[in-house]
C-alpha cells in the first residue's frame, strides 16, 4: 500500500534520513574516543592477522579461525577492512559502528512502517532503539562490531521476509528471489554473531502478527514448512557454535560443577526481569555484571512470577491485543541464548545483548499505549508530547552513557560505582591505569582483582607483567607461573612465563615454556620470536635463525621482525649464519614499510650494506639514521655514529653493534 505524505504527515523516506543523521551526529563523539583495553586487543590492537587488511590469507583465516570462542568470519572481514582503510586510528572504526547503528535505525523504522503502516508508531520504536542508554556499549565498543553488523543483516532479513509475504499473498511470481535475499542475510547475520539463532522463531511471531499469516489455533503448514531451510542455517551456527566455544583453549562454556542447573534456572529469571527493568529504567549501567555468588530462591521465585504473570496476560490477550503476543515473545525468544541456560563466559547479563531484543518490548508498550490512549481519548498533542518527553529523556541518558566510554579509567571506575565484587572490571582499570604510566595504582588494582577472584588467571597475568616492570622479577615470575597454573590453555601465557624463566637464567624450562607456547598457537609469531633471543643467548644460532624464519613465514610484513632478523643475520659472529644478502633484503623491506622513517631500521639496513662491502651505501644509510634521530631527539645514538666512523674507514665494525634496540617483548 503506497504511503501519501502530507504537510503534516513527511513521507518516510524523509524520517528515515532525519533518524539515521540525527543517530550518526548523537554518536559522533565516539571519533575521540580511543581502543577499549577489554576485548579490542582480541579483535584488532594485539590482532596481527586483522591488522594486516584484508588479505587472501586473512580471508582464509576468518572463515577457518574460531579465536575468540566463534565463528563470526563476516565480524573479523569487516575489522579487517578497518585497517586497510584507518589502519590502527580508532577514530575510523568508532566511526563505522556509529553509521551501522544509525542505518540499523532507519532499517527498523522503514520494516515496522512496511509491516504495520503506521508511521509514527514507526518512527518512535526506531528512535528509542537508536537512543536508548543500552545500546552505547553495542556502538562505542569497537569490539561489538559484531552486534551493529550481525543486526544490520537480520534487519535486511526482516525486509526481505516482509517483501516476499506481501508477494506470496498477492500471488507474484518473483516471491522465491525475496526468499533467498532473506536467507543469505540470515546466513551473514549468524556469520557476523551467532546470536541470532532464535531468527526463524521471531518470523513466526511477525507471521502471527502483524502479517496475519498465521491465526491461532489453526495451523498454516506451508508457513511453518517455508521456515525448514532457516532453521537448517540456524542448526548449523549453532554445532559450529557448540564446537567453538567446547573446543580445548576456549574456556567460554561454564561447566554445570560450576554453576550447576538448578542455578542457571534461578539465573535466567532473574537476569529476564533485569533485562525488563532496565529497558524501563536504563540506570547502573555497567561494562561488566559478574555473576552472582548466590541467588536467593524468594528473589528466583519472584522472578518466575513476573515472568509467568506477563505471560498469562499476554496469552490472555493474543486475540485483542496480538502485537502483544509478537512483542514480548520477541524479547523472551531472542534473549533464549544469552540468558544463562547455556552458560558462556562469567557475565550474568550484558548491555549489548538487549540490542535487538528490546525492539519486542518496544513494539509491545507502543501498540498498547496506543490502544490505550485512543480507549481513553486522550488527544494527540498529549499523546505525542509523552513521545516527546520519553526520547528526549533517554537521549539525555544515552549522552550521560556515552560520556562514561570517553576513556577507560571512566569506564571501568564506573563500573565499578555500579557492580559489587567486579574483579573483571577492577582488573580492566589496571591495565587502563598502566597504560597511564601509573604503575603503582595499576598494581594495586591487580591484587585486589586477584582478592576478589584468585582462580582467574588475568589478574595473576596482569600483576606479574607490573611486577616485571616495577622490577620484582622473582614476585613477578611466581605470578606468572600461577597465572599458567589457573589456565594451561593460552599459548600468550606460557610465552609471558618463558620469557621471565629466561631472565632468571631457567633456561630448559623456559624453552618447555615457549614449546607449548607454540604447539597451543602455531600462528602466533610472538613465542618463535623470544624462543629465538633465548636461543641466541644459549649459543644455539642455527635454531635461533630457524625460529625466526618461521616467525616471518607467519607474519612477513611485522617491522620489528624483519628488522631484527635482518641484524641477527649481519652482525652475527656465526659465520654458518651471517647472510649479508638476506639481512639487506630484510632490511630494505623493513625500510620500505615503515617509509624510511625508523632509526633503528636505517641502522641496521647500514649494517647489512657494510656485511655486504658496500661501505659507500652504509654511510648513507647511517648518516640518514643519525639525521633522523636528531630530528627526533632520541637518545642512544653513539653506536651509529662510531659505526659511521669506522665504515668510512672500512674497518670491522661488527663488535662495535650493541643491541639495545631489539623488539621488545609485548
Amino acid at each position: 500500500m503506497a504511503y501519501k505524505s502530507s504537510v503534516f504527515s513527511p513521507s518516510p523516506r524523509r524520517i528515515a534520513w532525519l533518524l539515521a543523521l540525527v543517530t550518526l551526529g548523537l554518536y559522533l563523539p565516539v571519533a575521540r574516543f580511543g581502543f577499549c583495553v577489554y576485548d579490542d586487543s582480541l579483535y584488532v590492537t594485539e590482532n596481527p592477522t586483522v591488522q594486516n587488511g584484508l588479505t587472501w590469507t586473512g580471508l582464509k583465516w576468518a572463515f577457518t579461525t574460531m579465536a575468540a570462542a566463534n565463528w563470526h568470519p563476516v565480524t573479523w572481514i569487516s575489522h579487517m577492512l578497518d585497517c586497510t582503510l584507518f589502519g590502527l586510528n580508532p577514530a575510523g572504526p568508532h566511526l563505522i559502528n556509529a553509521l551501522l547503528h544509525a542505518v540499523n535505525a532507519a532499517l527498523l523504522f522503514t520494516l515496522l512502517f512496511r509491516l504495520t503502516q503506521k508511521l509514527w508508531p514507526a518512527a518512535f520504536i526506531a528512535a528509542l532503539f537508536a537512543w536508548h542508554p543500552m545500546h552505547v556499549e553495542s556502538v562505542a565498543w569497537i569490539a561489538e562490531r559484531k552486534d551493529v553488523l550481525s543486526t544490520f543483516f537480520a534487519l535486511l532479513a526482516f525486509l526481505a521476509y516482509a517483501r516476499y509475504a506481501q508477494a506470496r499473498r498477492e500471488n507474484l511470481p518473483h516471491a522465491w528471489r525475496d526468499y533467498v535475499w532473506c536467507l543469505l542475510a540470515f546466513a551473514l547475520a549468524l556469520m557476523a554473531k551467532p546470536m541470532l539463532v532464535t531468527f526463524p522463531c521471531v518470523l513466526l511471531l511477525l507471521d502471527f502478527w502483524p502479517l496475519q499469516r498465521i491465526k491461532f489455533p489453526q495451523i498454516n503448514w506451508p508457513v511453518l514448512l517455508e521456515k525448514i531451510p532457516l532453521f537448517l542455517i540456524t542448526a548449523g551456527s549453532c554445532l559450529i557454535t557448540m564446537f567453538a566455544q567446547s573446543r580445548p583453549g576456549s574456556n567460554a562454556v561454564v561447566s554445570l560443577a560450576t554453576a550447576s542447573l538448578k542455578y542457571r534456572l534461578k539465573d535466567a529469571a532473574v537476569s529476564y526481569v533485569e533485562y525488563l527493568c532496565k529497558v524501563f529504567w536504563p540506570s547502573k549501567l555497567a561494562i561488566f555484571y559478574p555473576l552472582q555468588d548466590h541467588i536467593f530462591m524468594s528473589q528466583a521465585i519472584a522472578a518466575m512470577l513476573t515472568l509467568l504473570a506477563v505471560s498469562f496476560v499476554v496469552l490472555k490477550l493474543y486475540r485483542q491485543r496480538t502485537y502483544l503476543f509478537t512483542g514480548w515473545f520477541w524479547f523472551l525468544g531472542m534473549l533464549v541464548p544469552v540468558i544463562g541456560l547455556v552458560q558462556v563466559g562469567s557475565a550474568q547479563i550484558a548491555d549489548r545483548y538487549s540490542y535487538l531484543p528490546s525492539i519486542g518490548i518496544f513494539i509491545a508498550v507502543t501498540f498498547l499505549a496506543l490502544d490505550l490512549a485512543a480507549r481513553w481519548r486522550v488527544s494527540t498533542v498529549v499523546l505525542g508530547g509523552t513521545a516527546v518527553a520519553i526520547l528526549v529523556t533517554s537521549v539525555g541518558a544515552m549522552e550521560i552513557q556515552l560520556h562514561y566510554w570517553r576513556s577507560n579509567i571512566a569506564l571501568f571506575e564506573h563500573s565499578l560505582a555500579v557492580t559489587r565484587d567486579n574483579d573483571i572490571a577492577r582488573n580492566d582499570l589496571g591495565v587502563a591505569l598502566q597504560a597511564q604510566d601509573q604503575l603503582a595504582e595499576a598494581i594495586d588494582q591487580y591484587r585486589r582483582a586477584t582478592e576478589l577472584e584468585p582462580t582467574r588467571y588475568q589478574g595473576h597475568h596482569n600483576l606479574a607483567c607490573a611486577l616485571d616492570l616495577q622490577g620484582h622479577p622473582a614476585e613477578a615470575l611466581a605470578e606468572h607461573r600461577k597465572a599458567v597454573e589457573m589456565d594451561p590453555s593460552l599459548s600468550f601465557l606460557h610465552t609471558w612465563f618463558a620469557v621471565s624463566l629466561a631472565g632468571a637464567d631457567e633456561t630448559e624450562e623456559a624453552l618447555e615454556q615457549f614449546t607449548a607456547a607454540i604447539k597451543l598457537d602455531p600462528h602466533d609469531p610472538w613465542p618463535r620470536l623470544e624462543n629465538a633471543k633465548l636461543l641466541l643467548k644459549m649459543g644455539r644460532d642455527d635454531e635461533a635463525v630457524e625460529a625466526l624464519r618461521s616467525a616471518l613465514k607467519i607474519l612477513p610484513d611485522n617491522l620489528d621482525l624483519l628488522t631484527y632478523t635482518a641484524q641477527v643475520l649481519a652482525t652475527s659472529e656465526n659465520a654458518k649464519i651471517r647472510d649479508g644478502k638476506t639481512a639487506f633484503i630484510l632490511a630494505a623491506k623493513a625500510n620500505l614499510l615503515a617509509d624510511g622513517s625508523r632509526v633503528w631500521i636505517l641502522d641496521v639496513l647500514g649494517m647489512a650494506c657494510a656485511e655486504m662491502g658496500k661501505f659507500d651505501d652504509a654511510q648513507m644509510a647511517a648518516q640518514e639514521a643519525l639525521k633522523l634521530g636528531a630530528a627526533q631527539k632520541l637518545d642512544g645514538l653513539q653506536p651509529i655514529a662510531h659505526r659511521l666512523e669506522l665504515y668510512e674507514e672500512h674497518q670491522p665494525w661488527r663488535t662495535s653493534f650493541q643491541a639495545t634496540n631489539a623488539p621488545a617483548s609485548k
